[in-house]
Formats: structure tokens, C-alpha cells, sequence
């Protein structure tokens, strides 16, 4: 390991010095592991940091699960100009979808994570995760797993090939190409559903993580999740599989969405566990295709790195001062409220999910009840807080010894941020 490995790169502006404190501490107990933080409020720039061996702040990582947000922001576009409209039914934009009982479910239902789709009978293969209009077309005429409408339930590889397939249906273009048209290249984000060949020198293949469960307790690789995947830390990012939490018997983390309540089958199916059809094991070769990179399916196939995640929420919440923002008040408080309580059927969870996005305000106390965004399997996180003005993208390259999820560290570092806004603010 090079001597620079731990060194923290990078700047903040005056006021969000213990940012960086706290992130070097983060840095330090990990040493090489490669990571980025880039925070904007108000749309500014105040922090930009990274570390690890080969890491620059360009570096492009695999962000699994948080794909969801850069999904349902297309998703919250097309219903402020009208061509979604979230009470309609999944049905009448997409007529094949409505076998087996789906044919009222309306599109705010899907949103929310309770269409009962959350897999298929028998298991999918990986081929089948990384291809969206695939996955679609067999997720067409599967029998929910529950009553469409009655509970909800983290679909956790499924969710953005459902939401892309209506958005395919109603506007004759995929949601990958919509995205990178109506809010990458516009805002200049450095976060892909779909990563051009061009960009590939930049990308940083994702890391096992380690543990200290090898022989005499010296540290080494393992499967994501650890030692014990499946089962390990779940979290609103990732399962043992991409993009969710883990299957039964995993202890939960700090924040973590915890061991699902309900039925075992639910879990099992909803990461792909079920059938043969996926090993846990296989995260880093999925992450790690060069297939899986370029079609960047919309549930779990985002690259970019903490400057792109932040932005993508900076863009959503205010602009950047050149352009107005993605959303206009009125989407996006209708895209941030609790749609329906109790809990997740998957997860166990209780008012995890927004319409879309995950509830941040449920994560970390410190933000407000809209803060919204997503998580990512490797120990990703990104979010907006609209009462706060900020923008938060942190991004890893190891999976987190903790488990897949929104790493531990992510509540440091997001209390050190609002803190240094709040104290910004006071003085």
C-alpha cells in the first residue's frame, strides 16, 4: 500500500473544517480503502474530499441501489409536465402488467413499493438484473407476492425496471436515455445510468470487504456482507445482493433497516435469494461487468462518484445558480411525503420510503422529515434536505466490513455537516 493511501485530498470552505476532521478520522480507521465526500449548500460547493490508494476525485465507483434516485427523479419529472400522472394505473400505460390481479394498481402505489412484484418464481439470473426492458418483460405476468396495494415492500433489484418500463410505455424512450437528456448532461453530473466506454479509464473496480473472521483473526477479503453474507448489516441500500438490505440472520447496523418481520420468503425473493437464480457473491462481478456499467439498469447499476451524487440531489433541491431547479416546490413535496405508514413487509422497517426515494429524515435524525434520496450497496449514500439547503454525496469503493447499506461513518459525517451549516447559519 502506498504511503499516501490514508492522506485526505481536497478542500472546504471556511466553516466546514470539522467536516474534514471527521472525515479523516473515517479515513484513517479504514487506511487505503477508497472513498469521496462532496457536499453542497445552497447549491455551493463547501466540501470536496477523497482518499485512498488510486482514488482521485474523479474517480468513478460502482453506486448500486443509489440508481433508485436518479430513477425516480426522472420518474417526478414526468409527472410535473404531465405525462405521468401517479394515479392512473401501472395498467393503462402498460397493459401486460395488469396479469394476475395487478390491473389496479396505480402508479403511486408502484412508487411506494407496493405492487407486490418484488421478484420472480424461480429467481433471476443475472443477466436478466442487468437488463432493464428484460427484466420487465418477465416481472410482466409474475403473481405478486401480496395483494397489489395492501402493504409495501422494498423491491429492491426490481424497482427501476418496473418504473422504466411505464416510463418506457408512456413516452417511447427509456428512462436511462431521459435521465442522461433531462438532468445529466444538462447539470453536468458525473453520475451514469449508463457509463460510456469513454469514461471507463476513470472507473475503480468495487472492493470486497474485509474482515477479521480469517484464520487467527487476520483481516482479509470477503463476500460483501462479510464473513456471514448473506446476513449481514442490512441498510437502506444494499442487501446481500445489489441494492438492498440482506436476507434473514444478519445483525442490523447503526440506521439499518434490520432483519425482515415478516415471512422469510418475502426477503429471500425480494433480494434474489430464492430459486438459484443469484448468489450473494456475485455483487462484485455484477458491479464489476463492463455489461452491467454500460446498460446501467435503474435499480442497481449506477456509477459515479460524490461529486455526481451530490450533485444529482443539489440539482433537484435548487439549481447551481446557472439553471432552475429539477423539481418545482410542488413535485417534489408530493414526491417527499409519507404516502402510507407502518412496516415494510421486505425489511421490517417502518415508514422507510417516500414516493421513490428513501425517507432520509428516518435515517438521520438531524435532517428534516422531506430529506430524500438513496443509498447505495457498497456504503453509499446521497440525499437533499430541503430545510437545510444540502446536497450530500459519499461514496466508497470497499463494501463496508459492517455489511451492505449506507456505511456506519455516514452518521458522523452527516451530523458534522449540518453542524458546520447550523453554526454557518448562526454566525
Amino acid at each position: 500500500m502506498g504511503g499516501n493511501a490514508g492522506r485526505v485530498h481536497g478542500t472546504v470552505a471556511a466553516g466546514f473544517e470539522a467536516v474534514r476532521a471527521e472525515f479523516a478520522a473515517v479515513a484513517a480507521e479504514e487506511g487505503g480503502a477508497g472513498r469521496q465526500l462532496h457536499v453542497r449548500w445552497h447549491g455551493r460547493a463547501v466540501v470536496d474530499l477523497w482518499s485512498g490508494e488510486g482514488v482521485r476525485g474523479d474517480s468513478l465507483f460502482a453506486l448500486f441501489s443509489a440508481a433508485k434516485g436518479a430513477a425516480h427523479l426522472v420518474a417526478a419529472l414526468l409527472v410535473a409536465d404531465g405525462t405521468l400522472e401517479l394515479d392512473r394505473t401501472v395498467a393503462s400505460y402498460w397493459p401486460e402488467f395488469g396479469a394476475e390481479g395487478k390491473d389496479r394498481l396505480t402508479l403511486r402505489e408502484l412508487l411506494a413499493h407496493r405492487s407486490g412484484v418484488i421478484g420472480a418464481e424461480g429467481g433471476l439470473s443475472s443477466a436478466e438484473l442487468a437488463d432493464d426492458r428484460v427484466l420487465a418483460a418477465r416481472l410482466a405476468g409474475q403473481k405478486p407476492y401480496w395483494e397489489p396495494g395492501t402493504r409495501y415492500g422494498y423491491h429492491a433489484l426490481v424497482i427501476g425496471a418496473l418504473t422504466g418500463e411505464v416510463i418506457r410505455r408512456a413516452t417511447g424512450r427509456s428512462l436511462q436515455e431521459l435521465y442522461d437528456e433531462r438532468v445529466r448532461r444538462p447539470y453536468g453530473l458525473d453520475f451514469h445510468l449508463g457509463l460510456p466506454e469513454t469514461e471507463e479509464p476513470r472507473f475503480l473496480p468495487a472492493e470486497a470487504a474485509e474482515t477479521t473472521d480469517g484464520p487467527g483473526g487476520t483481516r482479509g477479503p470477503s463476500a460483501p456482507g462479510g464473513p456471514s453474507a448473506p446476513g449481514g448489516r442490512s441498510g437502506p441500500g444494499g442487501p446481500s445482493a445489489p441494492g438492498g438490505p440482506s436476507a434473514p440472520g444478519g445483525p442490523a447496523g447503526p440506521g439499518a433497516r434490520g432483519p425482515a418481520s415478516g415471512p422469510p420468503a418475502l426477503t429471500a425473493v425480494a433480494f434474489n435469494l430464492h430459486g438459484g437464480g443469484w448468489s450473494p457473491r456475485e455483487l462484485l462481478s455484477f458491479a464489476n461487468s463492463r455489461r452491467v456499467r454500460a446498460l446501467g439498469p435503474a435499480s442497481t447499476g449506477a456509477v459515479g462518484n460524490a461529486r455526481g451524487l451530490a450533485g444529482l440531489y443539489a440539482a433537484a433541491l435548487g439549481g447551481d445558480g446557472e439553471r432552475p431547479p429539477l423539481l418545482d416546490r410542488a413535485t417534489r413535496e408530493e414526491f417527499t411525503r409519507t404516502p402510507w405508514t407502518g412496516t415494510d413487509a421486505v425489511t421490517g422497517m417502518a415508514d422507510s420510503f417516500l414516493l421513490g426515494f428513501e425517507a432520509k429524515g428516518s435515517r438521520y435524525p438531524a435532517l428534516g422529515k422531506d430529506a430524500f434520496g438513496h443509498a447505495g450497496a457498497v456504503g453509499a449514500d446521497g440525499f437533499a434536505d430541503p430545510g437545510t439547503g444540502l446536497a450530500y454525496g459519499y461514496t466508497r469503493r470497499r463494501f463496508s466490513s459492517a455489511g451492505p447499506g449506507a456505511a456506519p461513518e455516514n452518521h458522523r459525517l452527516v451530523d458534522a455537516v449540518v453542524r458546520a451549516a447550523d453554526e454557518a447559519v448562526r454566525d
